[in-house]
C-alpha cells in the first residue's frame, strides 16, 4: 500500500511543467549556514527577512526556541533565541519538562504570536503556551517577547495531546488552532484573536487520526482556492537516521473537515496523500522528512521541514523546497 501511495505522489510531480521542476530542485542544494540542529521548524517573513524558529532543549545553548534568519531562504544564520530559559511556571504545569517544542509563528492583529509546547516525551500531560512581540526586528524599540502563559492544556486522562499547535485564519476572519500528537489524533479549536487563546467553551473538533499505529502529529493548515489543506506527519521521528517520519496531506472545503486524500480516503480513517518521504529523495541521504510549515511568498509556496542527515549521524537538519501544485490541485514538493 505504501509503495502505491509513493507512486501516486510521484504521479503528482509528473503533471508539473519541466522548467518549474528543474528550477526548483536546486533550493535544498543551495542551503548554507546554520542548518542544524533544526527540529520542528516554523517560518515567517517580516520585511525582507525570513525568520525561522525551531524546537530546542534546555541543554542547548544559547537558550530555548532557536531563532534563525535569512535574506533569501538559502543562507541561514542563528541569531539567538526566544527565551533564555523556561518560564517560572513551566515545572508546575508540566513536571520534568526540559525543552520548548514545536513552535508556530503567526501575525495576528499586528502582533507576532509564537506558540510552543511543553511536554515530556511519550506523555500527554502537556501545555501549549504563547510568547508575543510587536516586531521581529531586534533593533526596533518596540521589540520584546512577552510571556502570555498557558494557552491550552491536556492531562493524562485526556485522549489528546496539547502539542504541535498551528494557527489558521478561515475565510470569515475567524482564527483556529490545530494541534495534536498520537492518542486520538489531530484536533481543532477556535481562538479569540484578542487573547490568542481558546474562546470560552469552544468545542474540540477531530481532524485526523490513524487507527494503528496512532503515529500522527504536527498539523499545518493552509487555505488555497477555496479549499483547506491539512498537512500532517505520520510514523516516528526522533530516531536519527532510523526515523520513519513522512508527510501527508488531505483537503476539505470546510476548515473543520472532513479531509480526504487524492484517492478519496478520509484522514479520520488514516488516509493521506504523500508529499514528503525518504524514498522520494533521489540521493537517499535525508531520512524522516516531516513536521512541516508552509510559506507563501511573492506568489510562490515553500515547504519547510526537518529531516535526519544519514551522512552526519542522523543530525536533524533544515530542509526547504518549492511547493508546486498539480493540475488537480494537490501539493507537490519539487
Amino acid at each position: 500500500m505504501l509503495t502505491r501511495r509513493l507512486a501516486l505522489a510521484g504521479a503528482g510531480a509528473a503533471t508539473l511543467t519541466a522548467p518549474l521542476a528543474a528550477a526548483a530542485q536546486t533550493l535544498n542544494d543551495r542551503l548554507t549556514g546554520d542548518l542544524s540542529p533544526v527540529h520542528d521548524p516554523c517560518i515567517i517573513k517580516q520585511g525582507a527577512t525570513y525568520h525561522l524558529f525551531c524546537t530546542s532543549q534546555a541543554s542547548e545553548k544559547p537558550g530555548l526556541i532557536h531563532w534563525r534568519t535569512s535574506p533569501d531562504l538559502a543562507a541561514w544564520t542563528l541569531v539567538g533565541t526566544v527565551m533564555p530559559k523556561l518560564p517560572d511556571w513551566a515545572q508546575k504545569e508540566v513536571p520534568g519538562t526540559r525543552g520548548a517544542w514545536a513552535p508556530d509563528i503567526t501575525l495576528i492583529n499586528g502582533r507576532y504570536h509564537l506558540y510552543y509546547a511543553l511536554s515530556t516525551f511519550g506523555k500527554n500531560r502537556s501545555v501549549i503556551a504563547l510568547q508575543t512581540t510587536a516586531t521581529l526586528d531586534r533593533s526596533d524599540p518596540a521589540f520584546g517577547w512577552r510571556d502570555e502563559g498557558v494557552v491550552f492544556a491536556s492531562k493524562a486522562s485526556d485522549d489528546f495531546n496539547a502539542i504541535d499547535a498551528n494557527l489558521v485564519e478561515d475565510g470569515d476572519g475567524r482564527w483556529w488552532m490545530a494541534f495534536g500528537s498520537f492518542w486520538s489524533g489531530l484536533k481543532l479549536i477556535e481562538i479569540n484573536p484578542a487573547t490568542g487563546k481558546p474562546r470560552p467553551g469552544a468545542p474540540l473538533t477531530a481532524l485526523a487520526r490513524r487507527p494503528r499505529p496512532d503515529a500522527i502529529e504536527a498539523p499545518y493548515i493552509v487555505r488555497r482556492r477555496g479549499q483547506y489543506y491539512l498537512f500532517a506527519s505520520f510514523d516516528f521521528c526522533c530516531r536519527g537516521a532510523d526515523s520513519s517520519y513522512y508527510t501527508v496531506v488531505g483537503r476539505s472545503k470546510d476548515l473543520a473537515g472532513p479531509y480526504v486524500d487524492r484517492a478519496g480516503r478520509a484522514l479520520l480513517d488514516g488516509g493521506g496523500f504523500i508529499v514528503l518521504h525518504a524514498d522520494l529523495d533521489k540521493a537517499k541521504r535525508f531520512k524522516g522528512p516531516g513536521h512541516v510549515a508552509i510559506l507563501g511568498d511573492g506568489g510562490r509556496d515553500y515547504i519547510v521541514y526537518h529531516a535526519y542527515d544519514s551522512r552526519r549521524d542522523g543530525l536533524p537538519t533544515l530542509r526547504l523546497q518549492r511547493l508546486a501544485w498539480s493540475d488537480d490541485g494537490w501539493p507537490v514538493a519539487v
